[in-house]
């Protein structure tokens, strides 16, 4: 089905054309059409226009109106003020337009114009360690950027550049070389999450205590890197091991969370290995990369430390070791040549935005970014404590992501049994409601603030049904679909003749702009302006069901069935935004 225009494009349009009428020696002109609280719309563009022409925005104003062609669309427009045009459609023009939208799976919502291939890095676990808190927000973010991206026809390549390699490795695979059972399972089958994060704790406090203490395995553990790094196969064969067992975990914590995150996907540090020591030659080679004190470095004019001296990009080490540059170098390589993206994506914390900004400089003056590919970090803040300080548990160690998620689970089944009272739930059905509700919670709190910003995790208002809260949103989309079970033989039917009622106006015309809030979203980045719109319809859907009526007290069957196809749309709204951040709609709730 083709696309369906919004009522804002649509009299966007009508205005441009009526002001090239109007005054044809101005040349396209921008109307400045903006939402308003006066009428539906409001157009500022005429004062802009008349500064520039040196003329009355009034008189302006007035002639643009004169030049409006109609056809049906308006209800009223006025000149107000110095030149604003406060517009109001006609009732007809927003039932017509929502009937288009219906009939449609992807809601009339058209395709990005140019896609391209996004290259999306997020959800970036290190090997051999527990998943904590500040690993929230990379995997939750990059998740709904996917999905939000995809549906606008990009191509979207992911990433997991997981934490794979390291002198660390040295002194585990040492150790598990000289105690090849430590990573052995008690059991035939399936092995927990669980199970293999704790092997891999255990492992990992065993090989530090004799790391400290045992001078000679300290030697063994760092040869064990240089076999490692050299490709020897005993060595390679252990590491795998690290590798698979922590997979188990990993994917044991993303289920949880709801996400699906493919082996294939999977490519961390030691993927771009075999390209580290051409990155560094090519570097050299060309000038961008200059020897200094031994190392390889990239400087900048405007990056100094403390002491005023450059501050540069260590690429690879005095002692012949390569820096995280030559990685995040390699796989910029990779992702431009191989995979042939045009913009590459970074989900990653903010405190690592100099690196960054140095790396993606660098791949500028190399030649590997440039005005047609394009690099961005999708900078996100700190998750805090109710205090306002970093999260962390009463003694003061990283809250582990398990026990976060789990905790939302607990506290969002007190909310489900409280709601769930006479809707005939089983035991099972409300075990999985909580944990829709529950993890719901904690993405949608996640999603809600702008990245950049740090927030409070507060579980107590992330599970409240009052406020904006993921709760609040599956619960009006519950609503929109109970209303169905209680309606008889009336269906959902569009009806433009009918006048509409002023919670039924401000739904619709909330509704139109689904497509354009998910454009915003897709183009900057920016989940929160989808999760503010769709908190924003539950709330319009929650004074429609107030104010107007649907089954009882029974309206004229033309009203009903209006109703029940703004309801239908509203629910659908509702369910197609909270998919794509990756959050559940629960039927019944």
């Amino acid at each position: 089905m083709a696309p369906v225009t919004s009522l804002a494009s649509t009299v966007d349009q009508r205005i441009a054309d009526a002001l090239s009428a109007a005054l044809p020696e101005a040349g396209p002109a921008d109307p400045l059409l903006r939402r308003s609280d006066r009428a539906d719309f409001q157009a500022n563009g005429m004062l802009a226009l008349a500064k520039k022409l040196k003329g009355n925005p009034r008189e302006l104003a007035t002639k643009v109106v004169a030049a409006l062609a109609d056809g049906g669309l308006f209800k009223e427009v006025e000149v107000s003020g110095p030149g604003f045009l406060n517009i109001t459609v006609t009732d007809r023009a927003i039932v017509e337009t929502l009937a288009a939208r219906v009939t449609d799976d992807r809601l009339g919502v058209p395709f990005a114009t140019e896609p391209g291939t996004t290259v999306i890095d997020y959800a970036q676990p290190n090997v051999a360690k527990e998943m904590h808190v500040g690993h929230l927000r990379s995997a939750v973010i990059g998740a709904a950027m996917v999905e939000i991206l995809e549906f606008t026809g990009e191509n979207v390549i992911r990433r997991h550049h997981i934490g794979d390699w390291g002198t660390q490795f040295g002194m585990l695979i040492q150790y598990l070389t000289e105690h090849p059972h430590e990573l052995d399972h008690t059991r035939a089958g399936e092995v927990s999450g669980e199970e293999a994060m704790s092997n891999l704790n255990r492992l990992y406090k065993a090989a530090r205590t004799v790391f400290d203490s045992d001078e000679e395995f300290k030697t063994r553990a760092r040869d064990r890197v240089v076999a490692l790094q050299a490709g020897d196969a005993d060595t390679l064969a252990q590491w795998q091991r690290f590798v698979d067992e922590s997979k188990i975990y990993f994917h044991s914590v993303f289920d949880k969370l709801d996400m699906e995150i493919r082996d294939e996907d999977v490519v961390g540090e030691s993927g771009y290995n075999d390209m580290l020591e051409e990155t560094c030659r090519i570097l050299e080679e060309t000038g961008v990369a200059v020897r200094s004190d031994g190392a390889l470095c990239v400087f900048f004019d405007d990056v100094k430390g403390p002491d005023g001296n450059p501050t540069p990009l260590i690429v690879k080490k005095t002692n012949g070791g390569y820096g995280y540059a030559a990685t995040d170098l390699s796989a910029i390589r990779d992702r431009v040549g191989n995979l042939k993206a045009n913009t590459l994506l970074y989900v990653v914390d903010a405190r690592q935005s100099l690196h960054f900004r140095m790396v993606f400089e660098t791949a500028r003056r190399a030649g590997w970014l440039n005005d047609q590919v394009h690099a961005v970090q999708l900078a996100f803040g700190t998750v805090l404590g109710k205090d306002g300080k970093p999260f962390k548990t009463r003694e003061g160690e990283t809250v582990r992501l398990v026990d976060l998620l789990d905790e939302a689970v607990e506290r969002a089944s007190v909310v489900v049994r409280d709601k769930s009272e006479g809707l005939g739930l089983t035991e099972d059905e409300i075990v999985e409601r909580a944990t829709e509700v529950g993890i719901g919670a904690v993405k949608y709190a996640d999603l809600s603030t702008s990245a950049a910003r740090d927030y409070k995790f507060d579980l107590d208002q992330m599970v409240s049904l009052q406020g904006d809260t993921s709760v609040y949103i599956q619960y009006a989309y519950a609503r929109t679909r109970s209303i169905f079970g209680k309606a008889g033989d009336r269906t959902p039917v569009a009806h433009p003749e009918l006048e509409l009622a002023p919670a039924e106006r401000a739904l619709g015309l909330h509704l139109d702009q689904f497509g354009e809030v998910l454009a915003e979203a897709a183009s900057g980045y920016e989940p929160h302006k989808l999760t503010a719109y769709l908190y924003q319809l539950s709330s319009l859907f929650s004074t429609f069901y107030t104010e107007c009526p649907v089954v009882k007290p029974a309206p004229a069957r033309e009203v009903a069935e209006n109703r029940l196809f703004l309801c239908d749309l509203t629910g659908r709204t509702l369910r197609l935004g909270m998919t794509l951040l990756g959050i559940r709609t629960p039927e019944r709730l």
